[in-house]
């Protein structure tokens, strides 16, 4: 069997133009960067275990690959039914649905790594 090494170069490159494509175009996605970056501000600020920064990479992780999966469901419901559909909301919908899942999943693990490493700074 014959590796492509130039062929796998290129995989990365359609995928890092379809993570392009879709910054600064999906508002809820740059709201997740936005949280991304003040998660990795606080795991600095606070010195976070190594443990703890598994735990929120795995969550940038989870929420930013659910928001695009969200966006390509988004794009292909709109390209097989232009027109509205009730079906078609309700698949956007649930795909919504579960990056609202795992925002909050990640928020909860958030708070509690987070809450703290606040507590003690702020008393």
């Amino acid at each position: 069997m014959h590796y492509d090494f130039k062929k796998q170069i290129r995989s990365f490159g359609y995928a890092w133009k379809g993570i392009r494509c879709v910054m600064g175009k999906e508002q809820n996605l740059s709201f997740h960067l936005i949280a991304t970056l003040c998660a990795v501000t606080g795991g600095v600020f606070f010195s976070i275990t190594r443990m703890e920064w598994i735990a929120v990479i795995l969550c940038i992780g989870m929420v930013i690959g659910a928001e695009l999966f969200n966006s390509a469901i988004e794009r292909i419901v709109d390209l097989v039914s232009p027109q509205r559909h009730p079906l078609a909301g309700q698949i956007k919908d649930i795909a919504a649905g579960a990056v609202l899942i795992c925002a909050l999943t990640a928020l909860i693990i958030g708070l509690i790594i987070f809450i703290p490493y606040l507590t003690r700074f702020l008393l």
